[in-house]
This record gives structure tokens, sequence and C-alpha cells, in this order.
């Protein structure tokens, strides 16, 4: 998509998403309590909620679809498949 990486476009949609979250609970949050921010300094904190977001989905994301693919097969223990605990 646009010449990118598969792994920065998904780490861009969940920057957006992380973005959105915090705005929405934002807003949520004034609706029924209280205003806890003002508008622009929500969209500032939202920023860096999405930056956080979107960098920690970069920098996981192939982690976490490592462990899950050696989960499915059932190879859980990194230290081989013995069976025996390690600890």
């Amino acid at each position: 998509m646009f010449g990118l990486d598969r792994r920065v476009v998904s780490a861009l949609l969940w920057g957006a998403v992380g973005f959105m979250a915090f705005l929405v609970l934002v807003q949520g949050y004034a609706l029924f309590v209280e205003s806890l921010l003002p508008i622009t300094q929500a969209a500032f904190v939202a920023v860096i909620v999405g930056t956080g977001a979107m960098t920690g989905a970069y920098l996981l994301e192939h982690r976490v679809a490592a462990w899950s693919a050696r989960r499915v097969t059932g190879e859980t223990e990194s230290h081989g498949g013995d069976g025996k605990s390690k600890s």
C-alpha cells in the first residue's frame, strides 16, 4: 500500500487507532462527567498516545507474531521441546 512495507502500514494504522481511541475516551468522559482537558491539549496528548501505539506496534508486532506461530505449532519452549521444566 503506497509503496510502504506491510509492517509500517500496520504500525501507522495502530497509531491511528490509539489516537482516535484516546480522543473518544476524553470526549466520553466530558460527556458524562466534566471536561477533563481542552480539546487542543487532548489532541496533543492523543498525538503522543498514537505515537506510542505506533512505535509499540512496530517494535513488537513481529515478536508477537512469532510467539503466536510457535504457540500454534506447539513449540512453546524456547529452550528445546523436551517437556521438562527449566525453572
